[in-house]
């Protein structure tokens, strides 16, 4: 590509992600200018976001400039860099070193390169033959990353974990190699060493779960057909939604998945702002069993795997059901070459029950409203685990985030006849799970009525015994504002109902108080690593499940830009050091969402989907309940809304 040469592009709004063509224009400028070498692997290339100012002021039809940002590692010098290319101008415009003992994300070629260099290693056949397995056909290997332990020298590792088929269609997280862990060099594809902790048999019994492997399927399941015969309520225009009285745009990111731009709500007429981007900004999964193959495993998925470029393609009646939109989630592969999955988001409707309802006694009138809410989603595949990104935008003008947790967990073997407190027993052959959490950090740029909010946290206390509380029955909502970083790091409280208030100070209802959302914990849990430990070092917002930050948009990960073999401290831990002011400041929150998984039984051969998650509701943003206007159920001959009886 000439250098200077202008890129067209296809994108029809600043915040459109990159499409395939600007892809690989943009690799395309990278590799002239930089003259990279063919042994460089690309670890990212996404939509490097305009500011915010411009973004939100952009108007339809206005020239705009177009940049991606790529992450770049060099497996020849082992260095790695982060670049800027300007499609607009057809040129680099940065190109910096990644300083640190860090790496970028390992790609999805690393995994299967990772494999190979496992299987020809002659020390690793040794280990295996030790294990009675000889065939490498039948053998699988997992890159889990290395962490930060002090041994990994600089280099660019991978601590690879094995289980073995018993057959070609054999489910191999049945079969667990434990104690036997291959440090591979994933610049080099070489294998470093063997840490052999002693031959444990290997599980033999089957876990497979297809129905030709369960048998008799159950006989009595009627079908249920979703149909909108007149189409659905939402409009799709490029990237914009538009569905009741929401407004909307949906990016996607190899690192991120389903990113959320300019989410408003039209509010007689006058469209408010609410939430400028919502994302996942980080995930760590750590497990609590110190034995030798365990102990390191805390994977971060989206910084150290790229848990977008992991989506699935979703298909209808399966992942998704009733009349289905989809977008794709365009990525780009190690070698910068633009890689389409097709069908990555679902858009959809669906029932949701009783929106609200009312019986007069006295009249004998009944009104109802049946609930709709608009889902977008996304699910990932990370090995043996699937995870579920669910957005429900509701009609009263509430918005919840859900994670649905499903997969296979993931395996390891004991000795004939041993348990261990730090897991479960799924046989008598000695396969195990060992107890685990997950952690999703959300980071939340919230512009409720405009750029300038201040966040309440509210605590429900009891009222003294005395004057003021004659009768014992007192209790109020006290609301305190969090007026810089250090007061902004605060847990879930069940015993004071807490919940956190995103305040704008200067819009008012029609009782004269400030508009707000709330955000509202649903289930969540706190770590239970040591505060010393290595993983709670690198995954430091796992300590607090509310972070406030003021807008930065260097800060978008809560573990750091790198958090493969990161030594720690790094994101959320330092940038709230400056202890900057959040008051009537344009915020950031940051959620953090625990699920808490000790294994079960029921979670073998594959798990039943468990579910985890928060609330954004309005809470004085609106003078009166904004779904009053939804129409009454109809059409079916069954509701009686308003009649007698």
């Amino acid at each position: 590509m000439a250098e200077g040469t202008v890129v067209s592009t296809a994108a029809a709004h600043p915040l459109d992600p990159l499409g395939a063509e600007e892809i690989t224009a943009a690799v395309g400028i990278l590799r002239e200018e930089r003259n990279l070498n063919e042994r460089v692997r690309f670890a990212g290339v996404v939509l490097n976001e305009p500011p915010k100012e411009r973004a939100i002021a952009f108007e339809p039809g206005a020239d705009f400039e177009r940049e991606a940002a790529i992450v770049v590692v060099d497996a020849e010098s082992g260095k790695s860099y982060e670049a800027v290319v300007s499609l607009t101008r057809g040129e680099v415009v940065s190109w910096e070193g990644i300083e640190g003992d860090v790496q970028p994300p390992i790609v999805l070629e690393e995994f299967d390169e990772c494999e190979q260099a496992c299987k020809d290693n002659p020390e690793y056949r040794e280990a295996l033959a030790k294990r009675g397995v000889t065939d490498m056909d039948l053998v699988i290997v997992d890159p889990w990353s290395a962490g930060s332990y002090g041994d990994e020298e600089g280099r660019r590792l991978s601590r690879a974990l094995t289980w073995v088929k018993l057959d070609p269609e054999d489910h191999a997280y049945a079969h667990p190699v434990d104690n036997l862990v291959a440090v591979v060099d994933l610049n080099g594809m070489e294998v470093v060493r063997i840490e052999d902790s002693g031959v444990v048999p290997i599980p033999q019994e089957r876990g497979n779960y297809t129905p030709e492997a369960v048998g008799e399927m159950r006989r009595d399941l009627k079908p249920i057909e979703i149909t909108q015969p007149e189409g659905v309520s939402f409009e799709v225009e490029g990237h914009e939604i538009r569905w009741q009285k929401w407004r909307m745009r949906a990016g996607f990111t190899a690192r991120e998945g389903l990113v959320l731009y300019t989410v408003s709500y039209n509010d007689n007429g006058r469209e408010r702002p609410i939430l400028y981007r919502a994302s996942l900004s980080e995930m760590v999964v750590p497990y609590g069993d110190p034995r030798p193959g365990h102990f390191r495993k805390n994977a971060f998925d989206a910084g150290e795997y790229n848990v977008g470029a992991l989506a699935n393609s979703l298909e209808l009646g399966c992942d998704c059901l009733g009349e289905i939109t989809y977008f794709d989630g365009v990525v780009a592969d190690g070698a910068g070459r633009p890689l389409t999955i097709k069908n990555a988001v679902c858009l959809h409707e669906e029932d949701y029950g009783m929106l609200w309802k009312h019986f007069d006694m006295r009249s004998e009138e009944t009104e109802v409203r049946r609930s709709r809410r608009l889902v977008l989603s996304f699910v990932a595949t990370v090995a043996n685990y699937e995870y579920g990104f669910f957005w429900y935008f509701y009609q009263d003008g509430s918005i919840e985030f859900e994670v649905k947790l499903t997969g296979v967990v993931s395996t390891g073997a004991l000795p004939p006849g041993e348990k261990t407190r730090h897991g479960q027993l799924l046989n008598p052959d000695g396969l195990y799970a060992p107890i685990h959490q997950h952690f999703f950090n959300f980071r939340l740029d919230m512009d409720v009525d405009g750029q300038r909010n201040t966040v309440y946290e509210v605590n429900t206390e009891s009222v003294p015994p005395g004057e003021e509380n004659p009768h014992g029955n007192a209790y109020y909502a006290k609301a305190t504002p969090v007026k810089t970083e250090s007061e902004g790091g605060r847990n879930v409280n069940m015993a004071s109902a807490r919940y956190w208030r995103i305040v704008n100070e200067s819009s008012k209802n029609r009782v004269g108080e400030p508009v707000a959302y709330k955000l509202t914990p649903k289930t969540n849990v706190l770590p239970f690593a040591q505060p010393d430990g290595q993983v709670m070092k690198r995954a430091g917002f796992v300590k607090n499940h509310f972070w406030v930050t003021p807008y930065e948009p260097s800060e978008k990960h809560a573990a750091g830009a790198y958090p493969n073999q990161n030594p720690g401290g790094d994101g959320l831990v330092k940038w709230t050091q400056q202890d900057r002011s959040v008051e009537d400041e344009d915020v950031v929150i940051w959620y953090t969402l625990g699920a808490h998984h000790p294994a079960r039984l029921e979670d073998w051969p594959v798990m039943p989907v468990e579910y985890s998650g928060f609330m954004l509701k309005p809470e004085g943003f609106f003078d009166r309940n904004p779904a009053l206007d939804v129409p009454r159920p109809g059409g079916n001959g069954h509701c009686h809304n308003g009649a007698s009886g």
